[in-house]
């Protein structure tokens, strides 16, 4: 596990060991923060089910302003601090809340707060033929409290197997889409935003 881009290029992670936590592939984080871009770059970002934190890192190495990692497991967010604490990583820029998620976006909605992208790969679900998923992705796009967190024009990047299919609710727009082996991306807007970019594997 590495950072793929930015000043932090090319860094080893330390991760948990284990099969509780699931980093994102190198590949596929490659691919989303191709996608992103320079939308990284002066960014608040808000990463749910943070796992080792990769992705979190990942936004920092291209130049976010701030992070707020939220995962669960105490253990695993000890991983995220010693990683985070590198002279590479702006002092302060990256906090960790050891916090079940949905409680999460709760609180950080009565408090108002807003972030420019939201990341979130959380644990698969199973996969669902001829019901509704009952995963933690589509538990988090039902989520009420997530669309009042994107600032204006902010990105909700989503995670998922491919075997598990979701639906979309009405108050998120997909922007984009990408596959990568058993991997599904999805790019959301809150609400109605222009055209979708051509779906495709990537």
């Amino acid at each position: 596990m590495r950072i793929t881009g930015g000043h932090a290029g090319g860094r080893i992670l330390k991760v948990p060991k284990g099969l509780d936590v699931r980093p994102t592939p190198d590949k596929v984080k490659q691919a989303v923060f191709n996608s992103l871009g320079a939308r990284v770059s002066g960014a608040r970002v808000l990463e749910l089910f943070a796992g080792s934190g990769a992705l979190s890192l990942e936004c920092l190495s291209r130049g976010a302003v701030s992070v707020l990692c939220v995962e669960l497991s105490s253990r695993h967010a000890e991983f995220i601090r010693r990683n985070a604490a590198n002279p590479e990583f702006p002092a302060g820029a990256l906090q960790v809340r050891v916090q079940d998620a949905f409680t999460a976006l709760h609180q950080l909605a009565e408090a108002g707060a807003q972030f420019d992208l939201i990341l979130a790969d959380p644990p698969y679900g199973q996969k669902n033929v001829g019901r509704r998923s009952e995963s933690l992705a589509q538990q988090t796009l039902d989520d009420l409290n997530l669309p009042k967190l994107l600032a204006p024009e902010g990105l909700l990047v989503l995670g998922h197997t491919k075997r598990d299919t979701l639906e979309l609710p009405a108050h998120f727009t997909e922007k984009k889409l990408m596959r990568h082996g058993d991997t599904v991306m999805r790019f959301l807007h809150r609400g109605a935003y222009p055209p979708l970019d051509p779906q495709g594997d990537d």
